[in-house]
């Protein structure tokens, strides 16, 4: 029987190498057409492909690392090197937009025209397309199998669309005034590398702040919610209360750790079906390869007016049975004095 993570990392890893032999192909042809046409809009694209070539690679490595299992030295898995992998990109994202508006200041400072812009327009446009084509695919596919690797690259490749799209309107203006003569808007050339390289810099900020809160284990607000949901659903009659709860991904790895207070007096057979009814009720829910840790705890006559069982060592008559929320089952700690 086939694994759907496995199959989820493999299909991650196919794509990314797709990714990979693509942006090297368009970078090829990004240089080629700055050497035709001398545009330093054009020069920008092909700064920022040799950016998309090299996070390329990096994320192909990310993926297949991030694929195998866990083992003696990573317990937990390789997923976090999809964080490593998608900061170094975010990185390398802001450091071209820096180049860019470097460049752009310079073509500012020394004008030069533009040539050939016909064919240099074909060649960016063209490129737009497939970046836009496989970014869309690479962001909706690492979405749905968990892969941050994957998603970043996908952003990527969707931001070097929307500049491109930018420098063909610009080339676009500056070429209709050079073949009517209509005007002389050489200018736009460097004007609009500067506004899409500011914009370059910003998209690689965002991917570099997600993949920090990865990297420093931040809450996944949603992925908490999920997991408090399926604590309510399987929450069975022993289950007095419920917190500690901490849920971290890594690629399409998720961690589930979390105390389970039960009564003084439930056998350890009953407390093993509690918990397996809760990870058969979690795993489908989250998909991916999960790891979940329950720890069971007694109850030390703390909770008797939440706990419904009889027992014949009540301290507090039962008042009513409360539906666990975030705050409940995230908190650290447990009372030290009966409830």
């Amino acid at each position: 029987m086939a694994c759907p993570a496995k199959d989820a990392a493999r299909e991650n890893y196919e794509f990314q190498r797709i990714i990979a032999v693509v942006g090297v192909a368009l970078m090829i042809g990004k240089f080629s057409a700055y050497v035709l046409t001398d545009s330093v809009s054009i020069l920008t694209d092909a700064l920022e492909s040799i950016v998309n070539v090299v996070a390329g690679f990096i994320g192909l490595y990310a993926l297949y690392l991030s694929a195998r299992p866990a083992d003696s030295t990573h317990p937990y898995g390789h997923g976090k090197v999809e964080l490593i992998s998608s900061s170094v990109e975010g990185t390398l994202i802001a450091v071209a937009g820096a180049v860019i508006l470097i460049e752009s200041y310079g073509r500012f400072v020394n004008p030069s025209d533009v040539r050939q812009l016909d064919i240099g327009l074909a060649i960016v446009a063209l490129a737009a397309a497939a970046n836009f084509a496989m970014g869309w695919n690479a962001v909706r596919r690492g979405r749905r199998n968990h892969s941050l690797a994957l998603e970043a690259s996908g952003r990527h490749l969707c931001t070097d669309t929307y500049s491109s799209l930018g420098i063909a309107l610009g080339l676009g203006i500056v070429y209709v005034g050079d073949r009517f003569g209509l005007y002389d808007a050489q200018w736009v050339d460097p004007a609009m590398a500067a506004a899409f390289g500011a914009f370059i810099i910003a998209t690689g900020a965002r991917v570099l702040y997600r993949s920090m809160c990865g990297i420093m284990d931040r809450t996944d607000e949603e992925l908490v919610r999920e997991v408090t949901r399926c604590v309510n659903r399987a929450r069975a009659l022993e289950v007095i209360d419920v917190h500690h709860l901490r849920v971290v991904r890594y690629g399409m790895d998720v961690h589930v750790d979390v105390h389970m207070v039960v009564p003084d007096w439930l056998t350890v057979k009953r407390t093993d079906e509690i918990i397996e009814t809760f990870r058969a009720e979690v795993y489908p829910a989250i998909g991916g390869s999960t790891d979940i840790t329950v720890m069971a705890e007694p109850c030390h006559g703390l909770y008797c007016r939440r706990c419904p069982s009889e027992c014949d060592h009540r301290g507090a008559e039962f008042v009513a049975r409360r539906p666990f929320g975030i705050d409940a089952v995230t908190r650290g700690d447990r009372p030290q004095k009966r409830e």
